[in-house]
């Protein structure tokens, strides 16, 4: 009989988790500063330190890995963005207005590139459903969460608010992104400002007893 050809060398479980971080991280980083059709496989896999094959093993394809970085960093991202609104308590309004101070923080970190769906939509075939489907599913999370404040603070039209602060929301993303000035996250902030007078919201039903209601 002919000798045996040689098995591959299968990675264990640890060590698979370990390059499955490892070619994310590196394509993150890639993919958001130099952007998804300018970075190659060989270069992801030089950054992260793993076999082309280990990446077709892991992900199949680069489409795939893209798919990949967005569910990712979606998650990360909205985890950081609602917790930032959310940390210190307070009322509906005072969650809200964290949202701009909060993103001029993230603009002035060192790795900002922008926001990955909107880079990602940007950079690829209008008609191409695919990373518009992730980017929908990402925004719809964030909205959903924007409007639920926007109806416990009382606004009028919870949903029109909500939308109009995500556009905020983005357009200071892109701004600070082609200008590499944080300080487009206050200019936004005091546009959002506006948006929560006292003509947006609704005012408070009363309850009680007609005397009730003329003592007060």
């Amino acid at each position: 009989m002919g000798k045996s050809a040689p098995r591959k060398k299968q990675l264990a479980a640890g060590d698979e988790e370990s390059a499955r971080s490892r070619l994310l991280n590196a394509a993150t980083h890639l993919f958001c500063k130099n952007g998804i059709n300018a970075t190659g496989i060989d270069a992801i896999i030089d950054e992260a330190g793993t076999a082309k094959t280990t990446l077709y093993k892991l992900f199949g394809s680069k489409t795939n890995l893209v798919n990949a970085v967005l569910e990712s960093e979606g998650k990360a991202w909205r985890e950081w963005f609602i917790g930032a609104m959310e940390d210190g308590g307070g009322d509906a309004q005072a969650k809200l207005k964290r949202i701009f101070p909060a993103l001029k923080r993230w603009f002035a970190e060192e790795r900002f590139y922008g926001c990955p769906f909107i880079n990602a939509v940007a950079e690829h075939d209008k008609h191409q459903k695919q990373f518009r489907n992730i980017a929908l599913r990402h925004k719809k999370v964030v909205l959903a969460h924007i409007e639920k404040l926007a109806g416990e603070m009382g606004a009028s039209e919870p949903q029109v608010l909500a939308h109009q602060l995500a556009l905020l929301i983005d357009g200071a993303i892109v701004a600070a992104m082609v200008s590499r000035d944080p300080g487009v996250a206050d200019t936004a902030g005091l546009a959002a400002g506006n948006l929560f007078g006292p003509s947006k919201v609704r005012k408070p039903k009363r309850t009680g007893s007609a005397a009730e209601l003329v003592a007060v």
